[in-house]
């Protein structure tokens, strides 16, 4: 088991920084924006490329976000059983989430996404609007996102497990978002 958290550290470090890129991101996103509009309106001129940059930033927060989101346990969930159970049975709900619906599904998302992103990239596409961008990078956050979550969920998995043979002490603690 000590193995496997080592492995479980080493994946929580790593998307903790690449969740400090999405942040970031959020940061870039705005001033793009806020400078874009500024431009637009001060100067009576635009660009597309602009536009794009917008969108590639928040699709950045979103796909390397997801899986810091992830680690914190920040993450959206069906709380109306989550909350009426005991921590043991929280950590069976994770294990069996983990093991049944994000691992299989992060890894065949990421499966499908690849290839969507290396076409792309293999034949330098480049978006059809006038002052438009080359768009691989943009498709790469697919496939990166949806692994770096899918190695989340890996490690996630092995905190529940280890936390159910009584190796590690984790908080299942989760507040209800306010609506």
């Amino acid at each position: 088991m000590g193995g496997l958290l080592a492995f479980s550290r080493f994946v929580d470090g790593f998307n903790e920084k690449f969740g400090r890129i999405a942040d970031y991101c959020v940061l870039f996103a705005c001033l793009v924006s806020a400078g874009n509009a500024t431009v637009r309106y001060l100067f009576s001129y635009s660009t597309n490329g602009l536009l794009e940059v917008q969108w590639y930033l928040f699709g950045a927060v979103v796909l390397l976000g997801a899986p810091y989101t992830l680690k914190r346990n920040e993450h959206v969930r069906v709380d109306l059983v989550y909350m009426a159970v005991s921590p043991r049975v929280r950590l069976w709900i994770d294990t069996l989430g983990f093991l049944l619906v994000l691992i299989p599904a992060g890894l065949y998302l990421t499966w499908l996404s690849f290839p969507f992103f290396w076409q792309s990239f293999e034949a330098g596409e480049v978006s059809q609007n006038a002052g438009g961008l080359i768009l691989w990078p943009a498709k790469l956050l697919l496939p990166l996102g949806f692994a770096l979550l899918t190695v989340q969920g890996l490690s996630e998995l092995i905190k529940r497990i280890a936390a159910l043979s009584g190796v590690l002490d984790i908080s299942t603690d989760y507040e209800k978002p306010l609506q």
